[in-house]
C-alpha cells in the first residue's frame, strides 16, 4: 500500500508539473495586452503568499548583513577605545624621541626593545641593534625622559642592555645644578625594580622633594645631564657621615618600547641641554635646608 500511494503521488506531482508547463506555454502565446493582466491578477491572488515570503526573506537577509556591519563597526570602536590611550603615550613616547635625536645632533643610534619572556624581564632589556649597527659594550641606553640603562653584551645585530632595575647597576649621580654627588642603584626589598636610592650625599647637604638627580659625568660611562629620578624623600641617614635618599625614576624600563643608544664617544660631553625637564620639574624651586624632606619608611634589606 505505500508503495502504490507513493506511486501515485509521484504521477500527481508529474501530472501538476505537465499543467504548468502548458500553462506557461499559453501564457507565452497570449497577446502582450492581455498577458499583462493575467500575470497582474495572478501575483495579486494565488502567487501573493509566496511573493509576500520572499520579500520578507530578502528584507531579513538585508537585516542581518546590516546587523553584522553593525556588530562589526561596534567592536572596532571598542578596540580603539580600548588602545587609544595606550596608543597616543606611544606617539608621545615616540616624539619625545625624535626631539631627543634633534638635540643630540650626532653620536647616537635608535633601537627598538624586543619582547623577551623569561626571569629576567624588567632587568634587562634585548635590543634591535648590535655590532654591525654600531652599538658597543658600555654604551647608555635613554629614551627623552631619562636614563634606562647601559649595553651590557653586543651580537651581530643585537645587543642586551643592563636596566638601572638590575642589582648589579651603578650610576654616579649628583643633583642637578648643585656640586652634590652621590650613587644611584635600584633600591632592594618591598619596593625592588620600583624606586632608586641615592646613596653617599654628605651628611651636610639636605635634600627636599622634588629635587631632580642626573648623571654626574664621572666614571667614563655615563655622559653629565642625563635625568635619573627626582627625591621622594630621605631613607636613611648616618649621623656626621652621609644620607640615602629615595628617588622616583625618571623612566621605568618596562615602558621603554623604542630607545636611544649613546655612542662611547659622548662619555665626556654634558646633556643637560638636550634633556628638557617636564612640566611638574620646571615649577620646582631647589629646595635648601629650610623645607626639610619626606622621611621614607625603610624597607627590609636583603
Amino acid at each position: 500500500m505505500a508503495f502504490r500511494a507513493e506511486r501515485y503521488g509521484s504521477r500527481a506531482d508529474t501530472a501538476v508539473f505537465v499543467a504548468c508547463l502548458l500553462l506557461s506555454l499559453a501564457a507565452l502565446a497570449l497577446p502582450e495586452g492581455l498577458r499583462a493582466p493575467i500575470a497582474g491578477g495572478l501575483r495579486r491572488t494565488v502567487l501573493y503568499p509566496f511573493l509576500t515570503l520572499q520579500r520578507r526573506a530578502a528584507e531579513s537577509a538585508k537585516a542581518g548583513e546590516r546587523l553584522t556591519d553593525l556588530r562589526a563597526e561596534r567592536d572596532s570602536l571598542a578596540l580603539t577605545a580600548t588602545f587609544l590611550p595606550d596608543l597616543r603615550a606611544e606617539n608621545q613616547r615616540l616624539r619625545g624621541l625624535l626631539g631627543l635625536g634633534a638635540r643630540l645632533g650626532y653620536g647616537f643610534l635608535t633601537a627598538e626593545v624586543l619582547h623577551q619572556a623569561g626571569i629576567t624581564d624588567g632587568l634587562t632589556l634585548v635590543l634591535s641593534a648590535g655590532r654591525e649597527e654600531g652599538v658597543a659594550p658600555l654604551s647608555p641606553v635613554v629614551t627623552a625622559d631619562g636614563l634606562v640603562g647601559m649595553v651590557r653584551a653586543v651580537d651581530a645585530h643585537t645587543s642586551v642592555a643592563l636596566a638601572w632595575t638590575h642589582p648589579d647597576f651603578r650610576a654616579s649621580a649628583m643633583v642637578e645644578g648643585r656640586r652634590i654627588y652621590g650613587i644611584v642603584a635600584a633600591r632592594r626589598g618591598e619596593a625592588a625594580g620600583e624606586l632608586m636610592e641615592l646613596h653617599g650625599v654628605p651628611y651636610r647637604d639636605l635634600l627636599g622633594t622634588g629635587v631632580r638627580v642626573v648623571t654626574s659625568g664621572l666614571g667614563g660611562v655615563f655622559p653629565r645631564g642625563i635625568p635619573l629620578g627626582t627625591v621622594q624623600g630621605m631613607l636613611s641617614e648616618s649621623a656626621g657621615w652621609e644620607r640615602t635618599y629615595v628617588l622616583r625614576p625618571a623612566v621605568h624600563p618596562a615602558e621603554a618600547s623604542h630607545v636611544i643608544v649613546l655612542a662611547p664617544l659622548r662619555a665626556g660631553d654634558t646633556l643637560t641641554t638636550a634633556f628638557r625637564p617636564p612640566a611638574s620639574f620646571a615649577r620646582d624651586s631647589v629646595p635648601t635646608a629650610a623645607t626639610p624632606p619626606a622621611r621614607v619608611r625603610p624597607g627590609p634589606r636583603p
